[in-house]
């Protein structure tokens, strides 16, 4: 589960035009912020590894096993619910460091569980860091950086999630041999320091923010810091100017009942499903038990957690190929190859358990599996989320579109091991491959290209698919 972005006009913060050594220093900015969406994947991917040896010590059933792992959305889900309220209340950096405080206890609780309730706990806590940080972290990166480089650090924040799965293997392998899963988990406790540390000594306070609640003079150091004291008037004038604007779209934006108004309505269809089918689709069952289900084919659990680091390798390499194909080939094709390589896999890997395929083959199609999502659906889905929705409704629909995501996760993530325990291995994965047929389907049908075209265009191309007239005049967004 990974955030997206958009580019639109009349959107751009304070920050923009600065010069190539404030650029720099911004970019160190982005990478501190973006230490938020590492630790969101380490702290999802990390209990994969871990979940091989603690099932042993704790002599937990399938159940606890599942718990262990879904629990964690549970929190993601009211720590994404209240970090919007946070930021706006506290600013982008005070909440930013209180969820990096929430990263270092959740990771000590985990570190020194006596046994399965306080593991519970643990989880529950670094969920509610997760989720609040997936919601505070692009909201931080889009308000620091320059507006023409702005896609470009969203980006970061995508690629440092799906760097911090890849690295949650590597410790999960290095630590295999001795099965010491308190240190798999303890490790997440440097990245989430040194998140703290960076948003104590040196992230400012985003300008945006600070303008908006009338602290224009701090707001003007912050940017004179990347910039020089002519821009900087240059540019708070300009975001003064929109304020008012900006205060009424932003109470506009509390009133979730804008998603029902009948010109919004496809694009929360659209967005609620493909929310609920990127996670039914089954990935975070690849994500969070790659080691456990290589370990049903008959390997090792260090053997079963070395093959999963080439799972988090392909999940990088081809995020990387979606952010380069996404405006080259437009959103449509990369989503409806996408589904058809999960399609295509998911009925292989099913055959694979059924038949009793060798390892080799099963690890096999997971790799091609994961390649498939990581370059359409995966990244996709949030890029979407960002374009179909009109301004007055787009941090209502992102948020819905957002929650049925994490709800989707938890339900798929609680019932995989007892479902799979109970019809099979490879048929649970055919229902997935259902739901990816249906999936094909939706996308044909009802979701428009996007790629190249201003809002009022994506939305008569979107209506027509409803089957409704295009609205007359330009549409606002």
């Amino acid at each position: 589960m990974v955030q997206g972005f958009s580019r639109e006009p009349g959107t751009e913060g304070p920050l923009s035009g600065i010069a190539p050594e404030g650029v720099r220093k911004v970019r160190l900015w982005a990478l501190f912020i973006a230490l938020g969406g590492f630790l969101f994947g380490f702290d999802t991917g990390v209990v994969s590894g871990a979940l091989l040896y603690i099932k042993g010590e704790f002599h937990l059933n399938s159940l606890e096993q599942s718990s262990i792992v879904s629990v964690l959305l549970i929190g993601a889900m009211l720590g994404a619910m209240g970090a919007g309220r946070a930021a706006d209340r506290l600013g982008r950096r005070k909440t930013l460091a209180i969820e990096g405080l929430l990263f270092i206890g959740g990771t000590a609780i985990l570190t020194f569980a006596p046994g399965y309730v306080v593991l519970l706990i643990g989880r529950i806590v670094l969920g509610v860091a997760v989720g609040a940080a997936s919601a505070t972290v692009p909201v931080y990166l889009s308000e620091v950086s320059p507006t023409e480089l702005r896609g470009r650090f969203l980006t970061l924040n995508q690629l440092m999630i799906t760097v911090g799965i890849l690295i949650s293997y590597l410790v999960n392998l290095a630590f295999a041999g001795s099965g010491q899963w308190r240190a798999m988990f303890a490790v997440g406790a440097i990245p989430a320091l040194l998140m703290v540390a960076g948003t104590v000594w040196l992230l400012p306070e985003s300008p945006q923010w600070l303008i908006l609640k009338g602290r224009v003079d701090k707001a003007r150091k912050v940017i004179e810091s990347v910039s020089n004291e002519e821009r900087a008037t240059h540019l708070i004038e300009r975001a003064l100017r929109r304020r008012p604007d900006e205060k009424q779209g932003a109470e506009q934006k509390k009133d979730w009942r804008v998603l029902l108004a009948p010109r919004v309505r496809p694009a929360l269809i659209v967005g609620l499903t493909l929310a609920a089918a990127q996670q039914f689709g089954g990935i975070n069952t690849i994500i969070y038990y790659a080691p456990t289900l290589i370990e049903k084919t008959g390997l090792s659990a260090t053997n079963s957690i070395f093959y999963s680091v080439a799972i988090g390798v392909i999940n990088l390499v081809m995020t990387i190929v979606a952010i380069r194909l996404v405006d080259r080939m437009g959103r449509r094709p990369l989503l409806l190859i996408s589904l058809t390589g999960m399609l295509v896999t998911l009925v292989l890997l099913g055959f694979s358990y059924v038949v009793g395929m060798s390892s080799v083959l099963s690890l096999l199609f997971m790799v091609i599996y994961i390649a498939s999502f990581a370059v359409g659906l995966g990244p996709v889905f949030w890029v979407l989320v960002g374009e179909l929705f009109p301004s007055s409704a787009r941090a209502a629909g992102s948020g819905a579109s957002t929650a049925v995501n994490w709800a989707s996760n938890f339900v798929v993530s609680l019932v995989f091991l007892p479902l799979a325990n109970v019809i099979g291995q490879g048929e649970t994965f055919w229902i997935f491959a259902v739901i990816v047929v249906f999936t094909l389907w939706f996308v044909g049908r009802y979701v428009p290209e996007t790629r190249g075209r201003e809002f009022d265009e994506v939305d008569t191309a979107l209506q027509a698919r409803f089957g409704r007239k295009p609205q007359a005049g330009r549409a606002s967004g």
